[in-house]
């Protein structure tokens, strides 16, 4: 990766669950939602993400590329709206915006 680009392995677009069971099926219209993925590569500009990271991000700002028969995502850092990471100290959640 090159600059300050990263390479995501977007998590499952399927359906999903609600808190309370409900299956929610991939082709409900929703509002926009972010979504959850996890960084694969970064470039060397990169200062806030490191390899195994998840990030949200905006699905509809995206650059979708198919690697080995595997889809991923490359985003700018600039683009992600948080990290969750294991790394963050102090008893936090291990989520920072």
């Amino acid at each position: 990766m090159l600059h300050d680009r990263i390479l995501v392995r977007a998590e499952n677009d399927g359906e999903r669950r609600s808190g309370a069971g409900i299956v929610i099926p991939a082709t409900a219209t929703m509002g926009r939602r972010l979504a959850w993925a996890e960084v694969v590569a970064t470039g060397q500009h990169v200062r806030q993400v490191e390899l195994g990271d998840r990030v949200l991000y905006d699905p509809e700002d995206k650059a979708e590329v198919e690697l080995h028969a595997a889809t991923y995502v490359v985003l700018r850092e600039r683009d992600l709206h948080a990290v969750a990471a294991p790394r963050v100290e102090d008893g936090g959640t291990g989520l920072y915006l």
